[in-house]
């Protein structure tokens, strides 16, 4: 399986690369619209639909979404995200209590729309958008910026939660996940975000804005990461899909992400350190 992992790793890891960080915004919205769009043929399983042709109707749907929405502005859609991603945490909180309300397939199936749809648009959004923050103004790096907190939070949340982990997070939808790893994984993102801030030549005031919305978004990513395990507790399957061998599926890899880019994406335009622009 290690085997398995690495080589699944080498492959993926310069598309991955490539279409994030070499490509010009239409291109980048192109790309990141294949990976939602097979991220979706993957909800669909999540939502109950259980033969193929369905799955693949879905993808087709998100995918004309996708495209109905280059000329709607992003603002609207993140903030759409915002108040999606409270009720998910009052939904994980209380599972598995309330699956009835929510537990049809067509229900899951509009979760996917309202999970995806808003990842698609803030990540085009930090790319394309009018980005300045102290003396840097690399929307590439933004987008390094954002993945990094994610990457970061799991990793001081893997540390802390086997150093501390006796209090669990959410025993009925993650029993690995801890109170401790939450508390581990955003001390480690406020230290990043701190230094990012000196980095970038940024003013004390500034700076002390990157650590609250690094560490508003790092939470948000672990409620990502909670309703995927929930929806596939419900559905009773392990991984999203075997799309990616020895890693399972693409919502597998991008859960966490799919809540906290939306959530960043608007509290840093709010904040006026992105600005939208009309087109890619």
């Amino acid at each position: 399986m290690l085997k398995t992992r690495i080589i699944t790793a080498l492959v993926l890891a310069p598309i991955a690369i490539g279409g994030t960080f070499f490509l010009p915004p239409l291109g980048f919205a192109l790309f990141t619209a294949v990976i939602i769009t097979l991220g979706a043929w993957e909800w669909a399983n999540m939502s109950g639909f259980e033969q193929q042709p369905g799955r693949i109707a879905y993808a087709i749907v998100i995918a004309l979404v996708l495209y109905g929405l280059l000329s709607v502005p992003a603002v609207a859609v993140l903030w759409l995200a915002l108040v999606w991603w409270i009720v998910c945490f009052l939904l994980v909180r209380s599972y598995p209590a309330g699956s009835e309300r929510w537990g049809s397939v067509p229900v899951r199936a509009l979760m996917g729309v309202l999970v995806l749809v808003p990842a698609w648009v803030g990540l085009n959004h930090l790319r394309a958008g009018g980005f300045q923050f102290g003396s840097t103004d690399n929307n590439l790096l933004l987008i390094l910026y954002v993945f990094c907190v994610v990457w970061v939070a799991d990793i001081g949340a893997y540390f802390a939660g086997r150093a501390f982990g006796k209090a669990k997070l959410a025993p009925r939808v993650s029993p690995g996940k801890s109170w401790a790893g939450v508390w581990g994984g955003l001390a480690a993102v406020g230290t990043f975000a701190f230094i990012a801030g000196v980095l970038a030549s940024a003013g004390a005031f500034e700076t002390v804005l990157l650590v609250i919305a690094s560490l508003v978004t790092g939470m948000v990513s672990v409620i990502g990461d909670l309703l995927e395990s929930m929806l596939k507790r419900f559905r009773g399957i392990k991984d999203s899909s075997r799309l990616l061998p020895g890693h399972g599926g693409i919502m597998d890899r991008i859960d966490s992400l799919t809540a906290a880019v939306p959530v960043f994406a608007l509290i840093i335009t709010q904040l006026g350190w992105l600005t939208a622009v009309g087109h890619f």
